[in-house]
């Protein structure tokens, strides 16, 4: 693996995507400084923007929309600190979060783990640089509307084709919030809105992730995810550091603690805890042989234990997971365990993510490829495994302190469930100050979180609206994953 090549890659990435995100946002009249208003010669389906040339720049319909939820979004941040921060913090979001799908799309369209198996940022053909999907779009299994189709056959014809790559590009992420949504969320707000990519820009985000990391990286394991995730973050954590010399803002928690673990390291922890417990309780056991930092005592001898357990039963938890490199390896201890207990591959990738499995962490952009890799990881064991719809129990530490209690009364006519929700939203107000170090009390948070999963709109309770269904409730069922993860540890440990 060339880790300077993806370290140079995703340092050099961060700042071009910012540097493109906030020359978008400047077309808006969004800058580092104010929001300006539309020219007065707008409309209520077109606007304009002086951008200091003859002709204004203009935005038509659904793009009027996502720009007023990026002014609302930065004014809401502004309130809880100043413009200028909220500014910042919401281009670096925006950031991130092409970031994160675009090497995670780069990963899938290698290990040929995409549904179509169409190339999305590439192509099979070496020396093409069209994308195959731009090449033949219609031959993926994207839905496209007769509108759609219309309108990709306009933009070839018109040779427009980094406008349609940037359309596919958002269509294929979208669609993969079937199988991922926990990374892949839809993109219909200002963060498609911002989106500035083209594949014909040689010095753009997208040719430099085909060009300068060799495709072998990304075959050779998951964990080069974990490694683009620290590079990327590496100048945010030397500017945080050396900012504030002591005390760190929360919003600033994650870039200044976020290191990725070493390989050897992850090894002769994982050997010595989740290795040595199965070694120790089960004498016949050959795994000790395949744990290359597995430390057998001086004297040869295990110290064995009488106590039946089974794949099932073993809990393994990273309560400051990142992005996941503890967790993919101990899925790969837990897969031989499951081999020596007769289970296939196949069936054990899945147990592995419903019953073993657990970690949590306060930075959402860590949590995202965490989840990513694990995915990943079931999938490199299991084709099936993201269309299996399994229950797994890794998320990020999310605040409630923009609810209050009264968010959860009267959800459902269950005063046990009302009451959990109350609680969720008082336990945890400020919950990335004290991460997983948080108690939380046990509940039946994975039934509250089945009858939230299942939740649908007013024609099952009265009180709830459309807007609480939109915004409030995915909040709600975070919260209530995260406590659920955080009390099946207890429980188990």
């Amino acid at each position: 693996m060339n880790k300077t090549a993806i370290k140079n890659f995703a340092v050099w990435a961060r700042n071009k995507l910012i540097a493109d995100i906030t020359y978008k946002a400047g077309l808006l009249g969004i800058s580092e400084k104010e929001i300006k208003s539309p020219l007065p010669q707008s409309t209520d389906n077109i606007q304009f923007f002086d951008i200091g040339t003859k002709d204004p720049y203009s935005i038509f319909g659904t793009e009027i929309d996502q720009r007023g939820k990026l002014v609302e979004t930065i004014e809401q941040k502004a309130k809880q600190s100043d413009y200028k921060t909220a500014y910042k913090a919401v281009v670096e979001e925006v950031a991130y979060t092409w970031f994160n799908r675009l090497i995670a799309v780069r990963f899938m369209e290698v290990n040929d783990y995409l549904p179509s198996r169409i190339r999305v940022l590439s192509s099979e053909m070496q020396d093409k640089n069209e994308p195959d999907l731009v090449t033949t779009p219609f031959d993926s299994d994207l839905d496209f509307s007769a509108d759609e189709k219309n309108h990709i056959i306009q933009m070839k014809n018109d040779n427009k084709l980094d406008e349609l790559f940037r359309m596919l590009f958002i269509k294929q992420c979208n669609a993969l919030n079937a199988i991922l949504p926990e990374l892949f969320e839809k993109t219909s707000d200002y963060t498609e809105l911002l989106l500035n990519i083209a594949f014909t820009d040689k010095d753009g985000v997208v040719y430099n992730l085909v060009h300068d990391i060799d495709e072998d990286d990304f075959k050779e394991a998951v964990e080069i995810i974990g490694w683009l995730y620290q590079y990327y973050n590496d100048e945010r954590r030397n500017e945080v550091i050396n900012i504030y010399k002591g005390t760190v803002k929360k919003e600033d928690i994650p870039a200044a603690t976020q290191l990725f673990t070493t390989d050897w390291v992850v090894r002769y922890m994982v050997d010595n805890s989740l290795g040595r417990y199965w070694i120790e309780r089960n004498p016949q056991s050959k795994l000790r042989d395949k744990l290359e930092f597995f430390v057998t005592p001086k004297d040869g001898n295990i110290a064995y234990v009488n106590e039946k357990v089974n794949p099932n039963d073993l809990t393994f938890f990273d309560p400051c997971m990142g992005s996941g490199h503890v967790l993919v390896y101990a899925f790969d201890v837990l897969m031989e365990i499951y081999r020596e207990s007769g289970y296939s591959d196949k069936d054990a990738a899945l147990c592995i993510l419903q019953f073993n499995l657990y970690g949590l962490d306060i930075d959402s952009r860590a949590y995202q490829l965490a989840y990513f890799a694990v995915m990943m990881k079931a999938r490199s064991y299991n084709r099936r495994a993201l269309t299996a719809g399994v229950f797994n129990n890794i998320s990020t530490i999310d605040e409630s302190n923009e609810l209050n209690e009264f968010y959860c009364k009267g959800i459902t006519t269950n005063k046990e469930q009302n009451e959990i929700g109350e609680y969720l939203i008082s336990a945890f107000k400020d919950a990335k100050e004290i991460g997983s170090l948080l108690t939380i009390e046990p509940k039946n948070y994975k039934s509250f979180y089945q009858y939230l999963f299942n939740l649908k709109g007013n024609d099952q309770i009265d009180i709830v609206s459309s807007i609480w269904i939109k915004n409030i409730l995915p909040i709600i069922k975070k919260l209530t994953k995260q406590a659920y993860i955080s009390v099946a540890f207890m429980v188990t440990s």
